[in-house]
């Protein structure tokens, strides 16, 4: 929240948006971890300055303007008085939508199903916020009740979609069942854990509550820590805490982090700047069981016969989209819930869906930067406006380890050879190509 008023003569406070992960800079909050003190306008930013999750440029925001409060509606149209628009998900994804509706109808009645608060926080910041000194108050932007006030919504917390009827329209809930009108699942995706780890033993931080709960067992002291996964998530928070002062070892399946996206040279880069922060990577075994040892610490068994002990230990192992409630209504799902690539429609009527849960053409959509545009289109296609529909193109991948941040461009295949463009101790630039075309290229 903003403290310092304005004395420049230049009007309030203005915030921006990143294109890239959705980070809203605040010029009354600056970026003191950047060197930008509170009260820094963005035209005083230096070019070379980078959004502190994701790295874009500054080029990459925005100007952005939270909508202003709508005015109540009408007792007659209410959304508990009749059908209207149901969302089920508090994330990102969930909140997106409502906020585009809401765009360009303040009427149309929105009932948001959560199985949490439905508080509105930035995801991405979860896996660098302790570094950054960010507690759960920080990374909270709004209350789920706030949010839901100030856009008119009618929010249903802690409450869980438990079946589906597409014939009848309706939503069964832990709160009883809603009719909707149109329907949008953006219920995101759950960790995905081997059957080896106990969840009883193992943070997962796929949310701010888990955060938040993992938070408060790290402010006791530094601790020995143990990251389950060398994927994006898994390095990215192997380096936040060794940054915030733990002894962190991050145990991968492969000999070197994130094999699935990155050629060796990058590897081996991420690699040694993960070294040079004390990070300890263990590579190529996996975790077979967890165990519970009488001073509280938990003992860790390796397929490969060792074992030692940490005070935490953090599972990074990916993540797997529910599909009990849309396979049990009998939508299409293949890795993810089956959505048009233009409309993002399902394959039950008036039913859309967005953000972590869907797949497109069978690949499953698990980016930041794509939400506000698929929020956008669902948005106009529920309110009967006409639109050019979504065009999915592949993200930027952007790894924020900052001892080597690196840039994935493209649709990287695992078949096709990765060539060095550039090499140099304090840059790595790479490409792939197939049939004589570049198809990924990759900065570090």
């Amino acid at each position: 929240m903003t403290i310092l008023e304005p004395t420049d003569g230049l009007g309030p406070w203005k915030q921006f948006l990143c294109r890239a992960c959705g980070l809203v800079y605040d010029e009354g909050e600056g970026d003191p971890d950047s060197g930008l003190a509170p009260g820094t306008r963005f035209a005083d930013i230096p070019d070379d300055w980078a959004c502190p999750i994701c790295g874009v440029a500054k080029s990459d925001f925005e100007p952005y303007q939270r909508r202003a409060p709508v005015a109540p509606m009408p007792a007659a149209v209410a959304p508990r008085r009749r059908p209207g628009v149901v969302i089920v998900g508090g994330g990102i994804a969930g909140w997106s939508t409502a906020e585009a509706i809401r765009a360009d109808d303040a009427q149309v009645p929105i009932t948001l199903v959560t199985a949490c608060s439905g508080d509105i926080y930035h995801k991405p910041e979860l896996s660098v916020a302790l570094a950054r000194g960010l507690s759960p108050d920080k990374l909270r932007r709004e209350t789920g009740a706030m949010a839901a006030a100030r856009l008119g919504v009618r929010l249903l917390g802690d409450t869980v979609a438990v079946g589906l009827s597409p014939e009848h329209r309706s939503l069964r809930t832990t709160r009883g069942t809603l009719g909707y009108t149109h329907l949008v699942l953006a219920h995101g995706a759950r960790p995905a854990l081997p059957s080896g780890l106990d969840p009883a033993l193992c943070w997962r931080v796929n949310n701010l509550a888990a955060w938040s709960a993992l938070h408060a067992e790290l402010a006791r002291g530094p601790r020995t820590v143990v990251v389950i996964g060398a994927g994006m998530v898994g390095c990215e928070l192997a380096e936040d805490m060794a940054r915030a002062g733990h002894a962190v070892t991050l145990i991968g399946a492969e000999a070197l982090p994130l094999p699935e996206l990155l050629p060796e040279q990058a590897g081996r880069r991420l690699l040694a700047g993960l070294d040079g922060l004390g990070v300890r990577f263990r590579g190529g075994t996996l975790v077979s069981g967890l165990g519970r040892r009488p001073d509280g610490d938990i003992a860790l068994a390796l397929a490969d016969g060792t074992s030692f002990v940490a005070g935490t230990v953090i599972a990074a192992t990916g993540l797997v989209t529910p599909s009990r409630l849309v396979q049990g209504a009998g939508l299409a799902f293949d890795r993810g819930i089956v959505v048009d690539p233009r409309t993002l429609r399902t394959s039950g009527p008036a039913i859309f869906a967005l953000g972590d849960c869907i797949s497109i053409e069978g690949r499953p959509c698990r980016f930041i930067e794509p939400v506000a545009r698929q929020a956008s289109v669902i948005a106009q296609a529920i309110l009967g406006r006409e639109g050019p529909g979504y065009a999915h193109a592949a993200p930027v991948i952007r790894l924020k380890t900052r001892s080597v941040p690196i840039e994935l461009h493209g649709a990287p295949v695992a078949d096709a050879a990765w060539y060095v463009v550039e090499e140099t101790e304090s840059r790595l630039s790479m490409e792939q190509r197939r049939g004589g075309d570049v198809t990924a290229w990759l900065a570090a």
